[in-house]
């Protein structure tokens, strides 16, 4: 499938590569494959290219978060504009091409698949996500500038917001609900495994390097994504007073 994405556009409450905040536009430019917002470490690695490599099971998996995302049919048509923008701002995708994760939670919250384990005293996911909606609502977190959304996602991941729906949750277990499916969602499309190098399913070829440090750059296959910017990110972080 071709992509054609042009020069990340700046998009109403959405953050530009000129201001503070955490985002991508210091690394290089995407050469090959697909990254969010089409910059990452790894700028001339494309997994899907191993495609060929992987047995038919595990291609038609990895092949259809690309090409046959779901459609929304657990959250309600507003649900799903002020989730959107609330996932977008914590996963920073502020410009096109983006992963479309609330497509994949509600997904996993339609066909009732669940992580094997509830808070208790916290309501099933699919409640909890439901007053996490309203609650954002309640804010206005839609119309929000990008400064006070992400300010508000700071007190939400410290569990320091405060009356109606908030009052009915503990706040720091909701945020740990809500970003755990995101984080599953993000991090299971092949488009961030261009973003951060990884490798993808190993399987049937596995990894032949492994364990051999008399092979030259042992510690990474030939087919792997070579690193083109270093700066570590939590050094980075932590100089920017983003934590």
């Amino acid at each position: 499938m071709a992509h054609d994405f042009t020069e990340p556009h700046h998009l109403p409450n959405r953050r530009g590569p000129e201001q503070s905040h955490a985002d991508p536009y210091e690394l290089p430019r995407q050469r090959r494959g697909i990254t969010p917002q089409m910059h990452g470490r790894y700028p001339d690695y494309d997994i899907l290219e191993q495609a060929g490599h992987w047995d038919e099971v595990t291609r038609k998996v990895v092949l259809d978060r690309v090409d046959n995302v779901p459609e929304i049919r657990f959250f309600s048509t507003e649900e799903v504009e002020t989730l959107t923008v609330f996932a977008d701002v914590v996963l920073a995708q502020d410009a096109e091409p983006r992963i479309p994760v609330l497509a994949y939670v509600d997904e996993k919250l339609f066909e009732g698949k669940r992580d094997g384990y509830r808070y208790f005293d916290m309501p099933d996911d699919d409640e909890t996500w439901r007053r996490i909606a309203r609650g954002l609502d309640e804010a206005d977190f839609v119309h929000l500038s990008v400064e006070d959304q992400v300010a508000y996602c700071h007190r939400f991941a410290n569990g320091k917001l405060f009356g109606g729906v908030w009052d009915t949750l503990n706040v720091s277990r909701a945020w740990s609900v809500a970003m755990r499916y995101l984080l599953q969602a993000f991090y299971s499309h092949p488009w961030s495994w261009n973003e951060i190098g990884f490798g993808g399913p190993a399987y049937p070829r596995g990894y032949s390097r492994f364990g051999s440090p008399h092979l030259q750059s042992a510690e990474r296959e030939t087919w792997e994504g070579k690193q083109a910017y270093e700066a570590d990110p939590v050094e980075d972080t932590q100089k920017r007073g983003l934590e």
